[in-house]
């Protein structure tokens, strides 16, 4: 039998739907933010990925699934771990418990303090309470940026740069494509 909190859970994730995600993040947003991941790479050889959910899968939730879990899946099934040099990062939002994840791949997360990556989230988290989902958002992206062309600069005289190699746009899963 399932606790009353995975009940509530249960609850709140399917509270919030594919509708729910767009008001946060109106086809206008979404465009900015694509803009502003493409300009990003260009600065670097890291890619950059944004996941915003507004639940759960039920798979998640029936057995009471950590929110980490879910976006660590995401990053696989995104491949955003599959990137020549193993830089890519995954910005990760679930709406229903009002959860950032930030996941990044082994390459940059080597050099990066994990109390960053906290503090990073922890700002975010700040911009969504206060509902400035894109702001927030962008702040991550430019935090992201940040690392990446430190750790990751393109080289200006390389003539073989190499392509963009995962899709710029946020992705708002929609519950049949879980």
């Amino acid at each position: 039998m399932a606790s009353l909190s995975s009940l509530k859970r249960l609850i709140r994730h399917r509270m919030w739907d594919d509708d729910d995600a767009h008001r946060v993040l109106p086809a206008e947003a979404l465009a900015r933010l694509q803009q502003r991941v493409a300009d990003s790479e260009r600065r670097h050889s890291g890619e950059i990925r944004i996941c915003v959910e507004a639940g759960l899968p039920l798979s998640y939730l029936w057995r009471d699934a950590p929110v980490r879990e879910r976006a660590l899946a995401m990053f696989a099934k995104l491949g955003v771990w599959d990137t020549e040099h193993n830089n890519g990062v995954l910005i990760y939002l679930l709406l229903a418990e009002h959860r950032i994840e930030i996941v990044a791949d082994r390459a940059l997360a080597r050099r990066v303090d994990a109390g960053l990556w906290q503090q990073l989230v922890d700002t975010m988290g700040d911009a969504f309470r206060a509902g400035r989902f894109e702001p927030g958002l962008n702040d991550a992206i430019a935090a992201v940026d940040a690392l990446l062309a430190a750790h990751f600069p393109h080289d200006a005289g390389d003539a073989t740069r190499r392509l963009n190699e995962l899709p710029d746009a946020p992705l708002l899963t929609r519950r049949r494509d879980l």
